[in-house]
């Protein structure tokens, strides 16, 4: 078992990200791992972790800011560290086909864990309410409302990295 936590970090702009998030956290902790999530634009040092869990809604095209902005200040050390990165957002089940199409901001997941040398990089599908405000998020309610998350698929996934983080280090 690691000794040092897991980080799951996130950026978030309507919560469906973070609670994906704080579900990853929840199944590391189940298989005996000690995991703090946070927001990544809380987070001011990564000296506490063995680990890192980064993920990030994709909104309008693009993947968050939070996400984005943390995975650039923490180059160096994300690098020296086992990394995995998710993104989440299709309004759809297009997340859950074995050979998605192309989901608008998924490309900058990809290429981020590429620079970061990640273990491992998926997307998820998203949520939105139908009551969401703001532009676009209200026009977009309008169509694709719903609850397009996975959770079988994110504890899997997130499983996978506790049993990985475990053999690692026995």
């Amino acid at each position: 078992m690691t000794r040092d936590p897991v980080l799951v970090a996130y950026g978030s702009h309507r919560g469906g990200t973070a609670e994906i998030a704080q579900w990853i956290g929840e199944t590391l902790r189940s298989e005996h791992l000690e995991a703090d999530v946070r927001s990544a634009r809380d987070v001011r040092s990564l000296d506490d972790y063995g680990a890192v869990v980064l993920g990030g809604a994709l909104y309008a095209g693009r993947w968050h800011r939070h996400a984005r902005r943390f995975a650039r200040r923490f180059l160096r050390q994300l690098r020296e560290r086992p990394v995995w990165v998710f993104g989440s957002g299709p309004l759809d089940d297009s997340a859950d086909r074995p050979d998605p199409p192309r989901i608008p901001g998924s490309g900058a997941v990809r290429k981020t864990a590429r620079r970061l040398d990640a273990r491992g990089a998926t997307l998820f599908g998203g949520r939105l309410a139908p009551d969401a405000r703001g532009f676009p998020a209200a026009a977009m309610a309008k169509n694709h409302a719903g609850d397009f998350r996975n959770r079988e698929r994110i504890d899997a996934w997130a499983t996978d990295i506790a049993h990985r983080l475990t053999r690692q280090t026995l």
